[in-house]
């Protein structure tokens, strides 16, 4: 009998969205994994496994008689860690457990999340809980949580992975911002012209770069960020022009530093989620950390109303 030690989760999980998928391309878009890295894991379980998964041709995408039967493994091996996730987490309060929390930079300044008050009271209920909270791109946490290295993620997710539930929090509206060192801080908007745009230096969301560009109908990028923090240095900088939500941006407003550039024009919202698996609904740790998040959005709101 064949002993498979320390399969690596993550190449099964790549695999079962291939499977379910039903294509590379699609699999590729779910798992937001170039072609070579789809195979390239593809092949690597196919060598631990001793022999091939799938076959790919004129005929379309097939699984083999081995990657029938693996998939079917991997669910009775997917729903027992279920069972185990469940089993532990109905356990007495006073054991505690790990929270392996994603979330996208800049979130502290969302007053409708508010993140750190969220983890106080989740402490309160569950005092030895211990919090993993790790910044991200909205793909890359996505893809965590998919494959179980992140517990609950939160951000402006696009793509929606298979098995993870989503749970809608709110819409975060942006902006588009030059620094008081720029030539357009001191023009009126009127004065700033479409041409002027295109030629002013922008920096853009990597991971969203074509979007930010076909939002104001900008020739090319001149820059890139990853965190809103660094977004914030670019456009304090007084060389690019950016977007930001607006939320981060109040307080370089508010001093002076920073401001709007026709706001009326250059403008959209992100709506964000929290998400964690399906399998992991029944998480005592999460759920806690789920209703918080939304009862203190829902507190927010009715504050504001």
């Amino acid at each position: 009998m064949r002993r498979f030690d320390n399969i690596d989760l993550r190449l099964l999980r790549v695999f079962a969205t291939l499977a379910e998928t039903g294509s590379f391309a699609a699999a590729q878009i779910v798992l937001n994994l170039s072609q070579s890295t789809l195979s390239t894991h593809l092949a690597a379980l196919e060598q631990r496994l001793g022999g091939a998964l799938c076959l790919r041709g004129r005929k379309g995408f097939r699984l083999t008689p081995l990657g029938e039967e693996t998939i079917e493994a991997i669910q009775d091996l997917f729903e027992s860690i279920e069972t185990f996730q469940s089993r532990i987490s109905q356990a007495p309060a006073e054991l505690g457990g790990r929270l392996r929390i994603g979330t996208i930079g800049g979130i502290i300044n969302s007053p409708h999340m508010a993140l750190q008050h969220v983890l106080a009271r989740v402490i309160d209920q569950i005092p030895n809980v211990y919090i993993d909270l790790r910044l991200g791109v909205p793909q890359d946490l996505e893809l965590q949580v998919a494959e179980g290295t992140r517990d609950v993620v939160i951000g402006p997710f696009a793509r929606h992975a298979p098995g993870v539930h989503y749970v809608e929090l709110c819409e975060e509206p942006h902006g588009l911002y030059c620094g008081n060192l720029h030539p357009f801080f001191e023009m009126k908007d009127a004065n700033i012209s479409k041409d002027m745009i295109d030629q002013a230096r922008f920096s853009v969301r990597a991971y969203r770069k074509l979007e930010d560009l076909q939002r104001i109908r900008h020739p090319r990028a001149s820059g890139s960020i990853v965190h809103m923090e660094a977004q914030l240095m670019m456009i304090l900088s007084g060389s690019f022009i950016g977007f930001l939500p607006e939320q981060s941006a109040l307080p370089y407003v508010k001093n002076n530093q920073m401001r709007a550039i026709k706001q009326s024009i250059y403008n959209f919202s992100s709506q964000h989620y929290v998400a964690f698996r399906n399998i992991d609904k029944n998480n005592r740790i999460i759920n806690v950390f789920v209703n918080e998040i939304i009862n203190t959005y829902k507190s927010t709101i009715s504050e504001v109303g």
